[in-house]
């Protein structure tokens, strides 16, 4: 039983001589296109047109006539939209062998893509090895499906097909290309630096760093994956991270660590390898309080940087204690907020060049504020720790360590209240938590910026939420753990991957302005995706305000229900340019 669809579409017709078994010449116009999956080229006749012979009696050059006809059709649809019929096989059934429908969202990554020239840095590094794959190939590949389907490596390469992309190469390639990846790694890197600046302008006036971690689901260390404290409370070896972010929010650079690698050790290194290779002049690096050490705030001194740290405010000295609870200096706001600083001569500690632990003088500028927000969260998470260890206390098993610190000790007989040392007693230590409250809301910045203003800093330093986000979206929406692959040179690579992935979709974020998530685009390019109707035809039947956002964006028409091959190639090879 057949039906059919009338559907308005472009076709390209041509002319057709068929010589028929009696030896006439049959003319006719046929619309050509290209199987998917098999790629055999098939035809469906437009119109019919007769002999040759006969149709030489009433036209001079018959088969010139027709093909300046079959050229004019072809010109008039490409200016007119004119019905196509497509016919049904009721009961047809889904052929198995390729996939019918296929993504076209990874044109919008493929245009930052190209735009920073990825591909041009890859094809040319290739020219000098002898291989017979593409590197600039595997490397898109890998880097789509991190962001719109994340994976392993094995299953990227069985997902190729769910795009329409023509690569050719096998698995093994991939796993071989890893080796490339991390070799060309720094060079990728200063690239991609270079063609950002270029292309959408670097502000590193302030860069931001912060360190996280990422496990791998296996048991034993090595040389790389070590067991430390990992972010996520995991016992698995780890490795660690410092990622270094402009004032925009792009990524620059990164550097992976050993697991029991301290945060505070990451940032120097990071560092050198950013004013080296980059060629930075002065920047001001701005860090929780992880990185607030001698160490760290020497190494900027000596190389003319600046920082903006946070510090710890319950751990301070007594005199920094006394400077924040005053309320003298405070300069009032809106809604409770207050801020005030002050410039005090201070000693950190440093390691000399005999190895030996001294206390340097330094000038450094103290910025202190009390938010209503921040006291009220304050609170909050200490009133869900208290109970937490008052069920740990009730049930007699062993404190954990969230809820540990409000929990004291006592050596006594439980019946009768005797102290004695052989059983301990566990109970609420309140005198700490009224000393904390003390402090609830209460926030500080450390800076070397002693003529910058206050505002200013607290505003700088909380630009350093969009590293932190950055670390969140490479673990929930790029699924950058656990890690699979096991080699240095292969774990290097898939963090390359990922880091290009992020940086990508920050560039998107960008460019439509942070109107939406990062999991919002990456679902809506995953939407983007055809179904193969027949005779080459592909149908689109998603998009929205969001999607045409993407296609602005990219200077794509994701509108357009009905596509053929050739169009969605011109498509993906607009993207290239």
């Amino acid at each position: 039983m057949l039906f059919y669809d009338i559907i308005y579409m472009v076709m390209n017709v041509f002319l057709k001589k068929d010589k028929r078994p009696n030896g006439r010449i049959y003319l006719s116009i046929v619309q050509g296109y290209r199987e998917p999956g098999t790629g055999k080229v098939k035809q469906k006749a437009v119109k019919s047109l007769g002999y040759l012979d006969e149709l030489k009696k009433e036209f001079e050059d018959p088969i010139a006539h027709f093909k300046e006809v079959a050229k004019q059709m072809t010109k008039e649809a490409k200016e007119a939209v004119r019905p196509l019929t497509f016919n049904f096989l009721a009961d047809e059934t889904i052929d198995t062998s390729f996939t019918l429908r296929k993504n076209l969202g990874f044109s919008v990554l493929s245009f930052f893509y190209h735009q920073l020239k990825i591909d041009g840095f890859l094809i040319n590094r290739q020219r000098n090895l002898d291989i017979d794959y593409s590197l600039n190939n595997i490397f898109q590949m890998l880097v789509y499906l991190r962001v719109l389907y994340p994976c392993s490596k094995k299953q990227s390469f069985e997902k190729m097909d769910d795009f329409f992309l023509n690569f050719d190469f096998e698995l093994a390639d991939v796993y071989r290309a890893l080796d490339y990846f991390n070799f060309y790694k720094d060079d990728l890197l200063l690239h991609i630096h270079e063609m950002v600046r270029m292309v959408y302008g670097r502000d590193m006036s302030n860069v931001y760093y912060d360190v996280t971690n990422y496990y791998f689901e296996i048991n034993e260390s090595d040389s790389l994956r070590k067991k430390g404290v990992s972010k996520e409370h995991r016992p698995n070896p780890i490795v660690q991270m410092g990622l270094l972010m402009d004032n925009s929010g792009l990524p620059i650079t990164y550097r992976l660590f050993e697991g029991n690698t301290n945060d505070c050790e990451t940032l120097m290194p990071v560092l050198d390898d950013l004013k080296d290779d980059f060629g930075l002049k002065r920047i001001i690096v701005v860090a929780d309080k992880g990185m607030n050490t001698g160490e760290n705030i020497a190494y900027n001194i000596l190389h003319k940087n600046g920082y903006i740290y946070s510090q710890t405010v319950r751990g301070a000295n007594a005199d920094l204690k006394n400077f924040v609870l005053s309320d003298e200096g405070y300069v009032q706001f809106g809604d409770g907020f207050k801020i005030k600083s002050r410039i005090v001569p201070t000693y950190i500690w440093v390691t000399n060049v005999s190895g030996k632990r001294v206390k340097v003088p330094i000038e450094q500028k103290q910025v202190v504020f009390y938010s209503p927000d921040y006291a009220k969260k304050a609170r909050y998470e200490r009133a869900k720790a208290v109970e937490k260890a008052k069920k740990l206390i009730r049930s007699s098993r062993l404190p954990a360590k969230g809820s540990f610190k409000y929990i004291m000790s006592t050596p006594c007989d439980r019946e009768t209240g005797e102290l004695y040392e052989c059983v301990d007693f566990y109970s609420i230590d309140e005198k700490k938590i009224e000393e904390e409250k003390k402090f609830d809301g209460f926030y500080a910045i450390v800076t070397s910026e002693l003529d910058m203003p206050d505002r200013e800093i607290i505003d700088i330093y909380r630009g350093l939420w969009r590293i932190e986000e950055s670390f969140k979206i490479t673990k929930s929406e790029l699924k950058t753990r656990p890690v699979y692959v096991s080699t240095k040179e292969h774990i290097e690579a898939h963090f390359l991957i990922c880091f290009v992935s992020l940086l990508l979709l920050r560039l998107l974020e960008i460019k439509t302005e942070y109107k939406y998530s990062t999991k919002t685009l990456i679902n809506e390019m995953k939407n983007i995706t055809g179904t193969y109707v027949d005779e080459n035809y592909y149908m689109f039947d998603y998009f929205n305000e969001i999607v045409e956002d993407l296609g602005k964006v990219a200077g794509i028409d994701f509108s357009k229900r009905f596509m053929t091959l050739g169009e969605i190639k011109k498509i993906i090879a607009q993207t290239k340019k």
